[in-house]
């Protein structure tokens, strides 16, 4: 009883400014745009805090989707915003982000662009959500020049963009060229000239996607079932050129010969966030090695009920696998803990000592990671890697997630045990990137979950006459001579 009294008078005490704020809240948290408008225009005093004026431009924003709440989203947002711009407060880049999206919505690309570089002038770091607005109405207007123009800005304060933003590039490219063929058809005369554009966006999105959404893929894919695709390629193709910039490429080509190039790069990056984790002169003692094996996931793969434990054999499994293949004994990595408690054990103690004595088994130290000891060893040794660990950890994050998921993609070794028989699922041998051969085709991986890399669908663009146009079958695959009926093989 008493505590109810309590609630009752703590509710009673709240200011009209936390009462404001916590029915704003509300609104914001439900998106509730009417109930938003509501609550300001009841309200006594129209002054607002940077942070409440925030919170209506957001669910301002977020009801522009809406075909019902646009236009009032857009009138209230811009109402509030040049009402109190003016007082003691200056926007930061929440507020110029959501303002631009609003003047994107009315379709003023202009004034969404001048939002969103007028960051600079308020000390504000900039993100690449303010300036996409601008860009997607640029390219929804057909105004190319225009998007082409907040690209270069956007690269010229840092930022990157992502699949989203090139691929409304891209399609911007794509249509051009589109009607130009119409153009082209009736006056005999081609206006756009930007063709390069799409190769200059098909390598940009090679630079950060393992695999493309498939609305990037259909955009793609429309592309080089146009009459200009052809053209373009018998025109600029030169394979000594292609082949140079493959051995150029960090990460790329269509076999396993860049694997050794790839790793090089990998070290230097990893190397430093090892320092101090792992001893200086460990890795000099382990230096034959080919394969590391992530023992703790393997040992507990599919231990999840009652009687299970840390199965010694399944890691056995792996071991003489891995011997099997390579003819090498692999690196198998433990916490120390881990390898004590089996050599209390009667019945694993003789085959623990076994891999001790043969160098087999490395126990990781009391207080450290052994995931560190594992990816440090696989990426300076220049092994593959058995694990199946998703390496989604914070440690992981701080490698960088393009590349490095790139490295992981080269070199992790997967397994799986059905009714007690191992499987290795080694992997493909090539990168899961956008990909141009020597021969001038393209390969682009269609995002999505597989179980094994080798079910994963591949949009595949072939030249007419190559050996990769006969030796391909892929339910995604186009050659040269189907650009301009819009044949698919199957």
């Amino acid at each position: 009883m008493n505590n109810h009294h309590n609630t009752r008078r703590k509710k009673q005490k709240l200011t009209p400014e936390a009462q404001f704020r916590s029915t704003l809240d509300h609104c914001s948290k439900t998106k509730n745009l009417s109930a938003a408008i509501s609550l300001y225009e009841s309200s006594a005093s129209p002054a607002l805090t940077l942070n409440n004026l925030n919170s209506f431009l957001y669910i301002c924003s977020e009801s522009l989707s809406d075909p019902e709440t646009r236009e009032p989203a857009i009138d209230f947002g811009f109402k509030l915003f040049h009402h109190h711009n003016s007082e003691n407060f200056k926007p930061n880049e929440a507020t110029l982000t959501a303002v631009a999206r609003l003047a994107a919505a009315k379709g003023d690309g202009e004034y969404a662009f001048e939002l969103a570089k007028s960051v600079k002038n308020y000390a504000v770091a900039p993100k690449l959500r303010t300036f996409v607005p601008a860009l997607i109405c640029f390219c929804g207007a057909g105004a190319a020049d225009k998007a082409y123009e907040v690209e270069e800005y956007v690269k010229s304060v840092g930022l990157h963009l992502d699949e989203p933003e090139l691929a409304a590039l891209l399609k911007e490219v794509v249509y051009l060229h589109s009607i130009d063929d119409l153009i082209i058809y009736f006056e005999g005369e081609c206006r756009c000239g930007k063709e390069n554009k799409v190769y200059e966006y098909l390598h940009k999105l090679r630079g950060i996607l393992r695999g493309v959404d498939e609305s990037t893929v259909e955009i793609v894919e429309s592309w080089f079932r146009g009459k200009k695709a052809a053209d373009v390629g018998l025109v600029s193709f030169d394979p000594d050129r292609i082949k140079e910039a493959i051995i150029r490429m960090e990460v790329g080509g269509m076999d396993l010969g860049g694997l050794e190039r790839v790793s090089g790069s990998y070290v230097d990056r990893i190397s430093p966030q090892m320092e101090g984790v792992v001893p200086a002169d460990w890795l000099g003692q382990h230096s034959e090695y080919e394969t590391v094996v992530d023992g703790a996931n393997v040992g507990l793969y599919q231990q999840n009920f009652a009687e299970g434990g840390f199965s010694i054999a399944q890691l056995d499994a792996v071991v003489k696998e891995v011997h099997g293949k390579s003819k090498k004994l692999p690196l198998v990595i433990l916490h120390k803990k881990r390898v004590r408690s089996l050599l209390e054990d009667a019945s694993k103690r003789e085959l623990i000592d076994e891999w001790m004595d043969q160098g087999v088994l490395y126990g990781t130290p009391f207080g450290s990671n052994d995931d560190w000891y594992w990816l440090y060893a696989a990426v300076k040794l220049k092994c593959l890697l058995v694990t199946n660990d998703e390496m989604r950890d914070h440690i992981f994050e701080l490698l960088g997630s393009n590349f490095f998921f790139r490295w992981k993609d080269r070199h992790q070794v997967r397994y799986t045990f059905m009714k007690g028989n191992l499987k290795l699922i080694m992997p493909p041998s090539y990168s899961l990137v956008i990909q141009e051969s020597e021969k001038g085709s393209w390969h682009v991986p269609i995002a999505g979950e597989v179980s094994d890399e080798s079910l994963r669908n591949w949009l595949c663009v072939t030249r007419s006459g190559s050996h990769e146009a006969e030796n391909i079958s892929n339910k995604n695959h186009l050659t040269n001579e189907e650009y301009g009926n819009g044949c698919n093989n199957s």
